[in-house]
């Protein structure tokens, strides 16, 4: 982030816009990404995989805005998705379908009709069940599924448990030890084409030594299907890496490819990845205005216009994300507070215990907002979700509009009167 966040004259400023300016005229709260950070962020593992045959996968639950996946899109990017409604966004914003693999552990059958149909490039399958299901909604098209196994290679990842997926009691996966007997059946079957292995042990991991477990693992299991007489084309490491948000020792894509790749040294399989945090997550801010600041006497309360409705990670997972004031104020008086939304629950806040030297009307900056911020926003408290903007160096673009009252009560019907 750090890299399109700067100070100048006091003001935060992302690329050469200032976020004073952008609260000013699309009000808050108010998500903001930079068009530049998420390309340098995807660039850093396009760069790092150099000659190695590879596909990126972005993981579009991270931040599905179409301008976003138009961005990536643009170089060259594929897409991980796990829904078909993240598929049909993938489309609109000119995603290529032969790029996309899709994961996800209930897919139905209409999702995969509509994948098969558009011609995606694999099926990251995570049970016979699905197995089972694709092959005869394929065969109903007279197509042939690219089918990948989600195999569970039982690692640690180290990250919080709502996160981490690829342990034996996560819903997510093959065991990796009954993984040679799926495959053997899936090689049978008539509309299944086995392309490649899949694992994804989870998200925010902050050490390397994870994924080369992981890699190792996988790749042990790819020579005993290889002497079984199944030979693979891609190699499909799941989630890229975990970013700084507070304090976090984060390697680099650089780090990371420096230790993985020896191991596909002279092999034939391409490598997949599918990261999603690491490219969206320190694009983006989440603006928001101190309404009332109030004390109970143990606590001082700085009471925001946004709130866990907007940016559910504080409350959902205890993260803990930066926040600072957009200009300097010199006439506050420094004092700790913790910043809360005005939704009814005492689970709202979207920070606590933080040193701000603030009044009533400030404008504050929440940093590392643009991955698990907009997307898992919600209306509760019919609350309207907010606006989403790009900064593309010294321009701004509206990518969302802030919803309005219509838009939170389409669909909804009153009773017929004296019913």
């Amino acid at each position: 982030m750090h890299n399109t966040i700067s100070t100048r004259h006091q003001n935060l400023y992302l690329e050469d816009v200032a976020l004073d300016d952008i609260a000013n005229q699309f009000g808050t709260p108010c998500f903001v990404y930079s068009k530049d950070a998420i390309r340098q962020n995807f660039m850093a593992y396009k760069e790092a995989l150099g000659d190695q045959d590879h596909l990126i996968c972005y993981a579009v639950k991270s931040n599905s805005n179409l301008a976003v996946l138009q961005t990536l899109a643009d170089l060259g990017a594929g897409f991980d998705i796990v829904s078909g409604g993240e598929l049909e966004r993938v489309l609109l914003a000119g995603g290529d379908a032969s790029k996309i693999v899709f994961s996800g552990v209930a897919k139905t059958a209409t999702d995969m009709r509509r994948a098969l149909q558009v011609g995606i490039h694999c099926f990251n399958v995570e049970s016979e069940t699905e197995l089972a299901l694709l092959n005869a909604t394929a065969a109903e098209q007279d197509k042939v599924a690219a089918v990948s196994v989600r195999v569970n290679p039982d690692v640690d990842a180290k990250t919080h448990p709502y996160i981490s997926t690829g342990l034996k009691e996560n819903k997510f996966g093959i065991d990796i030890n009954l993984a040679p007997e799926i495959y053997q059946r899936a090689a049978q079957m008539d509309n299944i084409s086995v392309v490649g292995v899949d694992c994804h042990i989870g998200s925010q991991i902050t050490e390397i030594k994870p994924f080369i477990d992981a890699m190792d693992r996988l790749l042990v299991l790819v020579s005993e299907l290889e002497s079984m007489g199944i030979r693979l084309n891609h190699i499909d490491i799941g989630g890229g890496l975990g970013v700084r948000y507070q304090n976090e020792d984060t390697p680099t894509v650089a780090d990371y490819m420096a230790e993985l790749l020896p191991r596909l040294e002279g092999r034939h399989e391409s490598l997949v990845m599918e990261p999603g945090r690491s490219i969206t997550a320190n694009a983006g801010v989440l603006l928001m205005e101190v309404q009332t600041i109030k004390s109970n006497g143990l606590n001082n309360f700085a009471i925001v216009d946004a709130a866990m409705n907007d940016m559910l990670r504080p409350a959902l997972y205890q993260a803990w994300m930066d926040i600072q004031p957009i200009k300097h104020n010199s006439s506050a008086q420094e004092a700790t507070y913790d910043v809360v939304g005005p939704v009814c629950e005492t689970g709202d806040f979207l920070g606590k215990g933080r040193p701000l030297a603030i009044a009533e009307g400030d404008r504050l900056c929440l940093f590392s907002a643009g991955a698990y911020g907009f997307v898992m926003s919600s209306n509760y408290n019919s609350r309207p979700r907010a606006p989403e903007v790009m900064v593309d160096g010294d321009k701004t673009y509206l990518i969302r509009a802030r919803e309005t009252i219509t838009d939170l009560v389409r669909g909804e019907q009153l009773l017929p009167t004296g019913s």
